[in-house]
Protein backbone atom coordinates (compact mmCIF):
# COMPACT_ATOMS: atom_id res chain seq x y z
CA UNK A 1 0.00 0.00 0.00
CA UNK A 2 1.14 3.46 -0.98
CA UNK A 3 1.99 6.28 1.64
CA UNK A 4 -0.80 8.55 0.05
CA UNK A 5 -3.48 5.41 0.58
CA UNK A 6 -2.19 4.46 4.04
CA UNK A 7 -3.18 8.11 4.90
CA UNK A 8 -6.51 8.25 3.54
CA UNK A 9 -6.77 5.20 6.05
CA UNK A 10 -5.77 6.54 8.87
CA UNK A 11 -7.69 9.85 8.11
CA UNK A 12 -10.75 10.01 10.52
CA UNK A 13 -14.14 9.86 8.76
CA UNK A 14 -16.24 12.46 7.99
CA UNK A 15 -19.77 12.19 8.15
CA UNK A 16 -22.55 14.85 7.31
CA UNK A 17 -25.54 14.96 8.71
CA UNK A 18 -28.38 17.41 9.10
CA UNK A 19 -29.41 19.40 12.42
CA UNK A 20 -32.47 21.70 12.02
CA UNK A 21 -32.45 21.15 8.29
CA UNK A 22 -29.11 22.60 8.31
CA UNK A 23 -26.45 20.38 6.72
CA UNK A 24 -23.04 19.74 8.45
CA UNK A 25 -19.88 17.54 8.41
CA UNK A 26 -17.78 16.70 11.33
CA UNK A 27 -15.31 13.64 12.03
CA UNK A 28 -17.60 10.39 13.24
CA UNK A 29 -18.22 10.24 16.99
CA UNK A 30 -17.94 14.21 17.99
CA UNK A 31 -19.98 15.22 20.54
CA UNK A 32 -23.29 16.28 18.54
CA UNK A 33 -23.85 19.01 20.53
CA UNK A 34 -20.11 20.31 20.52
CA UNK A 35 -20.59 20.27 16.19
CA UNK A 36 -24.20 22.24 16.55
CA UNK A 37 -22.44 25.37 19.01
CA UNK A 38 -19.73 25.43 16.85
CA UNK A 39 -22.06 25.91 13.51
CA UNK A 40 -24.28 28.38 15.89
CA UNK A 41 -27.07 26.02 16.56
CA UNK A 42 -28.12 26.96 19.79
CA UNK A 43 -28.92 24.09 22.30
CA UNK A 44 -29.34 24.78 26.41
CA UNK A 45 -26.90 23.09 28.52
CA UNK A 46 -25.47 23.12 32.01
CA UNK A 47 -23.17 20.31 32.38
CA UNK A 48 -21.24 20.45 28.88
CA UNK A 49 -17.04 21.52 28.89
CA UNK A 50 -15.80 20.79 25.81
CA UNK A 51 -12.47 20.31 27.54
CA UNK A 52 -14.28 16.76 29.35
CA UNK A 53 -15.70 13.68 28.75
CA UNK A 54 -19.42 14.21 28.08
CA UNK A 55 -21.78 11.72 30.06
CA UNK A 56 -25.36 13.80 29.99
CA UNK A 57 -26.00 14.74 33.68
CA UNK A 58 -28.45 17.64 33.62
CA UNK A 59 -30.24 16.36 30.91
CA UNK A 60 -31.06 19.58 28.80
CA UNK A 61 -29.50 18.94 25.47
CA UNK A 62 -32.21 17.27 25.25
CA UNK A 63 -32.88 16.66 20.69
CA UNK A 64 -34.61 14.07 18.69
CA UNK A 65 -32.26 11.81 16.34
CA UNK A 66 -33.67 10.08 13.53
CA UNK A 67 -32.05 6.84 12.15
CA UNK A 68 -32.41 4.57 9.23
CA UNK A 69 -32.08 0.73 10.19
CA UNK A 70 -32.36 -1.98 8.15
CA UNK A 71 -34.50 0.23 5.71
CA UNK A 72 -36.57 1.25 8.59
CA UNK A 73 -36.77 5.30 10.17
CA UNK A 74 -36.66 5.68 14.14
CA UNK A 75 -36.64 8.74 16.26
CA UNK A 76 -35.73 8.76 19.70
CA UNK A 77 -34.84 11.12 22.05
CA UNK A 78 -31.46 11.81 23.11
CA UNK A 79 -28.74 13.93 25.13
CA UNK A 80 -27.00 15.65 22.49
CA UNK A 81 -23.52 15.85 24.52
CA UNK A 82 -22.67 12.36 24.08
CA UNK A 83 -24.67 11.51 21.00
CA UNK A 84 -21.87 10.89 18.48
CA UNK A 85 -22.01 12.63 14.99
CA UNK A 86 -23.30 9.52 12.61
CA UNK A 87 -23.88 9.38 8.77
CA UNK A 88 -27.43 10.38 7.94
CA UNK A 89 -29.09 11.07 10.88
CA UNK A 90 -31.58 13.79 11.29
CA UNK A 91 -31.51 16.07 14.00
CA UNK A 92 -34.30 18.62 15.25
CA UNK A 93 -33.12 20.83 18.22
CA UNK A 94 -36.70 22.09 19.18
CA UNK A 95 -40.36 20.71 18.92
CA UNK A 96 -43.41 20.34 21.05
CA UNK A 97 -41.65 17.14 22.27
CA UNK A 98 -38.26 18.20 23.07
CA UNK A 99 -39.91 21.76 25.09
CA UNK A 100 -42.03 19.47 27.06
CA UNK A 101 -38.63 16.81 27.90
CA UNK A 102 -36.79 20.14 28.81
CA UNK A 103 -39.78 21.72 30.52
CA UNK A 104 -39.84 18.81 33.12
CA UNK A 105 -35.94 18.98 33.31
CA UNK A 106 -36.03 22.15 34.25
CA UNK A 107 -38.89 22.26 36.79
CA UNK A 108 -36.92 19.40 38.68
CA UNK A 109 -33.59 21.38 38.61
CA UNK A 110 -35.90 24.47 40.10
CA UNK A 111 -37.14 22.31 42.89
CA UNK A 112 -33.92 20.65 43.90
CA UNK A 113 -32.19 24.95 43.50
CA UNK A 114 -34.78 27.10 44.06
CA UNK A 115 -34.17 31.27 43.18
CA UNK A 116 -31.23 29.68 40.98
CA UNK A 117 -30.64 32.58 38.64
CA UNK A 118 -29.44 30.87 36.07
CA UNK A 119 -32.09 28.36 36.12
CA UNK A 120 -34.47 30.91 36.00
CA UNK A 121 -33.05 32.85 32.56
CA UNK A 122 -32.95 28.68 31.02
CA UNK A 123 -37.02 28.38 32.72
CA UNK A 124 -38.39 31.64 30.70
CA UNK A 125 -37.81 30.05 27.41
CA UNK A 126 -40.35 27.59 28.20
CA UNK A 127 -42.57 29.81 30.38
CA UNK A 128 -42.05 28.12 33.41
CA UNK A 129 -42.10 30.43 36.97
CA UNK A 130 -40.99 29.49 40.33
CA UNK A 131 -44.90 29.13 41.29
CA UNK A 132 -45.19 26.73 38.69
CA UNK A 133 -42.93 24.07 40.04
CA UNK A 134 -45.12 21.19 41.22
CA UNK A 135 -42.33 19.32 43.27
CA UNK A 136 -41.15 19.56 46.60
CA UNK A 137 -38.25 22.23 46.94
CA UNK A 138 -35.37 21.01 48.60
CA UNK A 139 -33.38 23.94 48.90
CA UNK A 140 -29.79 22.85 47.60
CA UNK A 141 -27.41 24.91 46.05
CA UNK A 142 -25.88 22.29 43.53
CA UNK A 143 -27.53 20.79 40.57
CA UNK A 144 -25.42 18.04 40.75
CA UNK A 145 -23.95 18.25 36.96
CA UNK A 146 -20.39 16.86 38.64
CA UNK A 147 -18.54 19.65 36.30
CA UNK A 148 -16.03 20.65 39.26
CA UNK A 149 -15.44 16.85 40.05
CA UNK A 150 -14.71 16.28 36.53
CA UNK A 151 -12.35 19.29 35.94
CA UNK A 152 -10.70 18.55 39.34
CA UNK A 153 -9.97 14.96 38.36
CA UNK A 154 -9.57 14.61 34.59
CA UNK A 155 -7.56 18.57 33.81
CA UNK A 156 -6.12 19.83 37.07
CA UNK A 157 -5.11 16.05 38.25
CA UNK A 158 -6.42 16.35 41.76
CA UNK A 159 -8.90 14.19 42.64
CA UNK A 160 -10.04 16.25 45.20
CA UNK A 161 -13.61 16.08 45.17
CA UNK A 162 -16.57 13.85 44.95
CA UNK A 163 -20.30 12.87 44.92
CA UNK A 164 -21.56 12.20 48.80
CA UNK A 165 -24.94 10.13 50.15
CA UNK A 166 -27.80 9.06 47.58
CA UNK A 167 -31.13 10.11 46.80
CA UNK A 168 -31.97 13.62 47.69
CA UNK A 169 -29.14 13.80 49.85
CA UNK A 170 -26.86 13.27 47.28
CA UNK A 171 -23.88 16.31 47.42
CA UNK A 172 -20.32 17.18 45.77
CA UNK A 173 -17.76 17.30 48.51
CA UNK A 174 -14.37 16.59 49.71
CA UNK A 175 -13.85 13.05 51.10
CA UNK A 176 -16.01 12.16 54.19
CA UNK A 177 -17.28 16.12 54.11
CA UNK A 178 -14.87 17.51 55.75
CA UNK A 179 -12.65 20.32 54.58
CA UNK A 180 -10.17 19.46 52.10
CA UNK A 181 -6.51 18.56 52.23
CA UNK A 182 -6.11 18.35 48.56
CA UNK A 183 -7.46 20.73 47.03
CA UNK A 184 -4.98 23.38 45.42
CA UNK A 185 -6.66 26.30 45.52
CA UNK A 186 -7.06 26.67 41.89
CA UNK A 187 -10.47 28.04 41.50
CA UNK A 188 -11.25 25.38 38.01
CA UNK A 189 -14.23 24.14 39.76
CA UNK A 190 -15.72 27.66 40.46
CA UNK A 191 -15.22 28.96 37.15
CA UNK A 192 -16.56 25.47 35.92
CA UNK A 193 -19.94 25.79 37.79
CA UNK A 194 -23.11 26.46 35.69
CA UNK A 195 -24.80 27.84 38.72
CA UNK A 196 -22.61 29.21 40.30
CA UNK A 197 -22.46 27.54 43.99
CA UNK A 198 -18.91 27.20 44.41
CA UNK A 199 -17.47 31.07 45.63
CA UNK A 200 -14.18 31.85 46.03
CA UNK A 201 -13.05 34.54 47.93
CA UNK A 202 -9.59 36.42 47.43
CA UNK A 203 -7.57 38.81 49.00
CA UNK A 204 -3.31 39.79 48.67
CA UNK A 205 -2.48 37.03 51.06
CA UNK A 206 -5.31 34.48 50.94
CA UNK A 207 -7.69 32.50 48.74
CA UNK A 208 -10.47 30.80 50.26
CA UNK A 209 -12.57 28.39 48.04
CA UNK A 210 -16.24 28.64 50.24
CA UNK A 211 -18.25 25.40 49.51
CA UNK A 212 -14.42 22.98 50.32
CA UNK A 213 -13.60 24.96 53.21
CA UNK A 214 -10.20 25.39 51.41
CA UNK A 215 -8.01 28.78 52.76
CA UNK A 216 -4.85 29.14 50.99
CA UNK A 217 -1.50 31.03 50.99
CA UNK A 218 -1.14 33.02 47.48
CA UNK A 219 2.26 33.27 46.16
CA UNK A 220 2.77 37.20 44.92
CA UNK A 221 4.68 38.00 41.82
CA UNK A 222 8.77 39.11 42.78
CA UNK A 223 8.16 41.82 39.88
CA UNK A 224 4.88 43.59 40.75
CA UNK A 225 3.28 41.93 43.98
CA UNK A 226 0.61 40.42 42.51
CA UNK A 227 -1.12 37.42 44.10
CA UNK A 228 -0.81 34.97 41.12
CA UNK A 229 -2.01 31.56 42.21
CA UNK A 230 -1.88 29.66 45.79
CA UNK A 231 1.14 28.44 46.83
CA UNK A 232 -0.31 24.85 46.72
CA UNK A 233 -1.44 25.19 43.20
CA UNK A 234 2.57 26.05 42.43
CA UNK A 235 3.64 23.26 44.35
CA UNK A 236 1.29 20.71 42.65
CA UNK A 237 3.02 22.01 39.11
CA UNK A 238 6.40 21.54 40.33
CA UNK A 239 5.83 17.93 41.31
CA UNK A 240 3.71 16.24 38.88
CA UNK A 241 4.73 18.61 35.76
CA UNK A 242 8.39 18.89 36.33
CA UNK A 243 8.87 22.12 36.86
CA UNK A 244 10.42 24.77 39.24
CA UNK A 245 9.44 26.59 41.56
CA UNK A 246 11.45 29.87 39.39
CA UNK A 247 8.58 29.29 36.74
CA UNK A 248 6.26 30.87 39.26
CA UNK A 249 8.37 33.96 40.35
CA UNK A 250 6.57 36.18 38.46
CA UNK A 251 2.87 36.32 37.33
CA UNK A 252 1.77 35.98 33.49
CA UNK A 253 1.82 39.97 32.97
CA UNK A 254 5.39 40.57 34.45
CA UNK A 255 6.58 37.54 32.17
CA UNK A 256 5.52 38.90 29.25
CA UNK A 257 2.80 36.28 28.79
CA UNK A 258 -0.76 36.79 26.75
Amino acid sequence: MSEAARAIDAAPEKVTFTVDGKTLTATRGESLLKIALANGIRIPHLCYHEALTAYGACRLCLVEVTSVSHGRKRTKISTSCNHPCLEGIEVVTDSPRIRRNRRMVLELLMARVPGSAALGAMAADYDLTEEDVRFRRHQKDCILCGLCVQICRDLVGVDALGFLGRGVHKDVRAPFGEPSKECIGCGACVMACPVDCIKMEESATRRRIVRWDRELPMKVCEQCGYPAMPTFQALHFVKHKRMSMDDFRLCTDCRGEK
